[in-house]
């Protein structure tokens, strides 16, 4: 059952998604989550019996999209505290307390003593040295690899995946190649890929991958194009933003 939580006057904001299905804290001028996260919540498969875990949780969205979907339990880590309460405050306030569960722990140290059937993860992906730096340390280390890097995140990922289980993630197109190095070094493979265009025969920004142990070859996707020409969202764009996109792809190599 969702619940009444209180929010902080002129510090917090309260949105809905996915039709008003879900609700979500966020700060005002903190940390706020962007289109990298309903693209990756849309991506992932889940089954009814799945366990889950997220690395770097931020104030819990992917976790709360990914809700509508079947699944056992869900693990969210989170290694800033301050969003880690938010990301609690969220889960509450959505009524997801016997599904979610979050833990305030770095990742790099995370160590359960269990594999989990799906992992994924919205990696920083500015690295930490590069480009503007936010005054705010809390946007700086979620999205810059401040704490954490892609090489860490993928270490953990390959650590605590089932043999036969599945990781997705979202990344940015310009660090591919570090991606796809980090997926390699870990004894990962990539199953599937699908690049995300601003608009149609535009360059990408961002990819989606589904990786696993197992496959042998790796499946291209149809490019998500995420605007039409007179700048409105194209109609695939939409399905993923209202919680009704579902994975398709056409494309093998």
């Amino acid at each position: 059952m969702k619940m009444s939580i209180p929010i902080k006057k002129d510090e917090e904001t309260l949105d809905a998604f996915y039709h008003g299905k879900i609700r979500i804290i966020q700060k005002s001028t903190g940390y706020r989550f962007s289109i990298e996260a309903p693209l990756l919540a849309g991506f992932i498969e889940t089954f009814p019996e799945d366990e889950l875990l997220e690395l770097g949780t931020a104030n819990g969205i992917i976790s709360l999209l990914v809700s509508i979907k079947p699944f056992k339990s869900l693990l969210a880590l989170e290694i800033q505290e301050s969003l880690a309460g938010l990301a609690c405050r969220n889960i509450e306030l959505n009524g997801l307390q016997d599904r979610i569960k979050v833990i305030c722990q770095d990742l790099r140290m995370f160590s359960p003593g269990r594999k989990y059937d799906v992992v994924f993860a919205n990696p920083p992906y500015h690295e930490k040295n590069s480009g503007r730096m936010s005054e705010s340390m809390e946007i700086s280390i979620a999205k810059h690899e401040v704490k954490c890097n892609i090489f860490d995140v993928m270490r953990k990922t390959a650590e605590l995946l089932h043999e036969n289980g599945r990781a997705y993630f979202v990344f940015s197109f310009r660090r591919r190649d570090d991606f796809i190095e980090a997926v390699h070094k870990n004894r990962l493979k990539i199953k599937k890929e699908r690049h995300i265009l601003s608009y149609a025969g535009g360059t990408p920004n961002l990819f989606l991958s589904e990786c696993d142990f197992k496959s042998e070859k790796k499946s291209y996707m149809r490019p998500l194009i995420l605007y039409n020409r007179d700048g409105r969202y194209s109609e695939e764009a939409e399905q993923f933003f209202s919680g009704r996109a579902h994975a398709s792809f056409d494309k093998k190599i």
